[in-house]
């Protein structure tokens, strides 16, 4: 009996039920982006916006790795000494699981759906617009993506474990600019 309690604990629903109502949020939102801006701009803007769509995967996936890999008693002695964005810091490393979870999984792993989806369509306009094969100018256009977003995230992930401290405070006193007193 105690093990199952132990088990319900383990599993937030609630936040189950939030990560699941943001990725969709957040997608639609990402998506009606690029299904609108995409067609109506040219090939330049719209590698532009894919290029956009990558970094924003490959940040968000650095602040992930960052707030997981943190040292939280930085952030208590500037917390002590009212540093702005320390109190936040502190909160997102609190729920480092979580906050994680969503730069990684829901941010980032949406920047590459998206990334791939506004790909395939530069790599339609590209090959409409030239005498090259369609499968070829699509795979091609795919493997940049893929290979930019994967190289960029190889990148930043040991960066942001050497880091982690720096970037979690200097993420922290953007989002404390947002938040309530």
């Amino acid at each position: 009996m105690k093990r199952q309690n132990k088990k319900k604990k383990l599993i937030d629903y609630g936040w189950i039920v939030k990560i699941i109502i943001s990725s969709f949020l957040i997608s639609v939102i990402f998506s009606l982006i690029s299904e609108i801006a995409i067609p109506n701009v040219g090939i330049v803007m719209g590698i532009l916006l894919t290029l956009i769509f990558i970094l924003i995967g490959v940040i968000f996936d650095m602040v992930g790795i960052a707030v997981a890999t943190a040292d939280e008693s930085q952030f208590h002695s500037m917390a002590a000494r009212r540093v702005k964005g320390a109190k936040m810091a502190l909160k997102l490393k609190k729920n480092a699981d979580k906050v994680s979870s969503f730069c990684n999984d829901v941010v980032g792993d949406i920047c590459g759906i998206v990334s791939g989806s506004t790909g395939a369509v530069i790599a339609i306009k590209i090959a409409e617009n030239s005498s090259f094969n369609n499968l070829v100018v699509v795979v091609i256009i795919m493997g940049i993506i893929s290979s930019l977003t994967i190289g960029g995230k190889a990148l930043e992930k040991g960066y942001a474990m050497k880091k982690s401290n720096n970037i979690l405070f200097n993420f922290s006193k953007i989002l404390s600019i947002f938040s309530k007193k």
